[in-house]
């Protein structure tokens, strides 16, 4: 077949001129134009189908709740928050924004009205929403951003008149002509040279006393923000719950609950007794510090006796396999404390002291927490051993009792919240998700459980004492609003009415004061924990004790402190001091008579308590002559005096012995 060579030869062979080309190409572009138009029309209209019926599946809806019960453990709280919330057919989403940052993933729970179906629950910090810092601190940071830029003009001020006495110093050598120096010039360069330098350096000690109050400003600043407990911008805590309504449904009654950090509570007591005729008055208080970055305002408050943090697995006897040189297992004892009370002072890193830093002795409920100089004082009970430091951003220290002062320094903590993840009967799992396994369907929600007890008030403070299987929660009838910062807010949990037994007990040999006891039988019923107590006698302070109530006995004994209106001496009996020697051996004799005095104006009962050798040597002989009525208990030589005393009167205890040991053996006597 011949081929064209040229268009003109193409033209011809298929009979096709330039212009007929050219009409065919537009009328085929103008139809494939309209296919294309409508092609993508098509296509617009299924995409926007398709994501509107995704949007109507997936839609987000922000929630807002308020904080309406809250239960404060001895490590952490309980928060709950409620709302009514209407919520479309279909699949959606709800957000629940705004929440703490220190949220335990594990403990999320999600309760909602039964036809109502949670598919999914998503716990997550929102770093693009932080907690804002409230107008106080806010106006601190402007303060300090103040003074940092007047230390910093001041430094430089300071260093012009450092290089202006510098100057002077170098070039105050004079240089005389060849007739020697002018005395005329020489006084007016030294007067001149002591006018510039005597201005300078009261420049010097003005600008550097300028600095110094501004630093002391500075730290007192830096107290008051860390006393106000925010810090530094934290991102928020969020909860994303998915849920399928096969209707529409309006004002659903939802509640979330879950267990957040940086909240606890302590006991203390105020113990008073009028006299020792009437029973003892103990008002059982709470004290509650929360920063949990969320304010409880108006809540129904409970205070619990449980710890969560503490782990709930008993202990294991591992076995005991005896060997040649082969240590048996070692337990971590307590150390004996060294006295009854422990303070010191907490700083961070840079030395600054802390406020509001939670100090508990381990294993128990007795805490307190630092003052403004970030200095506490605790009074410890036998036994306790180890002291725990804890505070919001800063790492928990754990320091043994050693003495009576110890100061700590804190690190910080750097560590970061996990994002969790729960979708469905299943988990999905990533390298930064836990499980939420606690997701509840309720089918109602009580309309009393959600609304708040109503506005009361009352002396004493109406509550509840509701007693668990393993521990106590008073539920306090009156609202309360606790904000989150580093603050102690005292709550009043219970006021009890106590019978008591009162013993007047003294240890002449150790303290010549006689301290006042009360014995309180059946205290279990009243489920206290261990705490210190103030003490109030007679209308008046006598000082702090600790309610420890770690004891076996069904007698509990309260140290009330001391009564001077019982008078107490020992004192020796100097014809019957002496020491003789006999032919191989030397015999000591002692005699301690102890005199009673009861000034008050009612009869006391009355313990004494003194003590004789104990020999442990075949070669020492120790007797006793005269203990007078009293007890001898002859494995501890405790000697015991009980008795009654009425006002006004005296009576007269004497303790003699004899200790008889080989001649020319050293034997220690008191």
């Amino acid at each position: 077949m011949h081929t064209p060579k040229n268009k003109k030869q193409y033209y011809r062979a298929y009979a096709i001129r330039p212009y007929g080309l050219r009409k065919i190409l537009k009328i085929n572009h103008q139809k494939n134009k309209q296919i294309m138009k409508k092609f993508l029309l098509t296509l617009c209209i299924a995409g926007g189908m398709i994501f509107s019926a995704n949007a109507q599946q997936n839609r987000e809806i922000t929630v807002n709740t308020t904080v309406s019960e809250v239960t404060v453990f001895l490590q952490g709280a309980q928060v709950t928050r409620t709302t009514n919330q209407n919520i479309p057919a279909g699949r959606s989403t709800l957000r629940f924004g705004g929440l703490s940052p220190y949220i335990d993933a594990r403990s999320v729970q999600v309760r909602v009205d039964g036809e109502v179906m949670v598919l999914a629950v998503n716990h997550r910090l929102n770093h693009g929403d932080t907690v804002r810092l409230n107008d106080e601190v806010e106006r601190y940071r402007r303060r300090i951003a103040e003074i940092n830029e007047a230390v910093r003009l001041a430094q430089v001020e300071l260093a012009i008149v450092n290089q202006r006495i510098e100057f002077l110093n170098a070039n105050r050598a004079i240089s005389g002509s060849e007739r020697g120096i002018d005395h005329n010039n020489l006084r007016q360069t030294a007067e001149f040279h002591t006018q510039q330098i005597t201005a300078l350096l009261r420049s010097q000690a003005e600008i550097n006393q300028r600095i110094a109050t501004l630093n002391q400003e500075r730290t007192a600043v830096n107290r008051l923000i860390s006393s106000a407990g925010n810090i530094t911008p934290q991102p928020t805590g969020e909860i994303l719950v998915q849920v399928d309504a096969r209707t529409a449904r309006t004002r659903v009654p939802i509640e979330i609950s879950y267990h957040v950090a940086n909240a606890s509570w302590f006991p203390s007591y105020d113990i008073r007794a009028r006299d020792i005729s009437q029973p003892i008055q103990l008002v059982y208080r709470a004290n509650v510090i929360q920063n949990t970055r969320e304010d409880w305002n108006n809540v129904r408050l409970r205070i619990s006796s449980a710890n969560p943090n503490l782990g709930n697995v008993a202990p294991r006897l591992q076995p005991w396999f005896m060997d040649f040189n082969v240590p048996p297992p070692r337990h971590d004892l307590a150390t004996a404390n060294l006295s009854n009370t422990v303070s010191g002072v907490v700083t961070d890193e840079r030395g600054e002291p802390l406020i509001g830093v939670n100090v508990l002795i381990r294993g128990t409920s007795i805490g307190t927490v630092t003052n403004v100089d970030g200095r506490y004082s605790l009074t410890i009970p036998a036994g306790g051993g180890e002291l725990v430091f804890s505070f919001m951003g800063m790492q928990q220290e754990t320091r043994r009792i050693t003495g009576a002062t110890m100061n700590v320094r804190m690190r910080e903590d750097d560590a970061v919240l996990s994002e969790v993840v729960v979708t469905g009967m299943g988990v999905q799992r990533s390298m930064r998700s836990e499980t939420v396994p606690s997701v509840v369907i309720a089918e109602d929600i009580s309309p009393a459980r959600r609304t708040p007890a109503p506005q009361e008030r009352a002396v004493p403070i109406p509550v509840a004492q509701v007693e668990a299987i393993t521990s106590v929660e008073f539920e306090i009838e009156t609202p309360y609003t606790i904000p989150s910062r580093n603050e102690v807010t005292v709550v009043e949990m219970a006021h009890f009415s106590l019978p008591a037994e009162f013993e007047y007990f003294a240890i002449p040999k150790i303290d010549r004061d006689a301290f006042l006891l009360a014995h309180i039988v059946g205290w279990e019923q009243y489920n206290l924990l261990a705490g210190e107590a103030n003490i109030f006698f007679e209308n008046t302070f006598v000082g702090t004790t600790i309610l420890d109530t770690r004891q076996l006995t069904d007698t509990l004994t309260i140290s009330l402190g001391r009564d001077r209106n019982v008078v107490v001496r020992r004192e020796p009996v100097r014809e019957f001091m002496q020491t003789r020697f006999l032919s191989a051996r030397t015999e000591v004799t002692r005699n301690w008579r102890t005199t009673v005095r009861n000034n008050k104006n009612q009869p006391i009962r009355m313990t004494i308590l003194d003590q004789i050798p104990v020999s442990i040597n075949n070669d020492i002989e120790v007797t006793h002559d005269r203990i007078q009525n009293g007890t001898l208990n002859r494995e501890t030589g405790e000697v015991r005096w009980q008795f009654t005393l009425e006002p006004g009167e005296r009576t007269e205890l004497d303790l003699l012995y004899r200790v008889r040991h080989p001649r020319g053996r050293n034997v220690i006597v008191e």
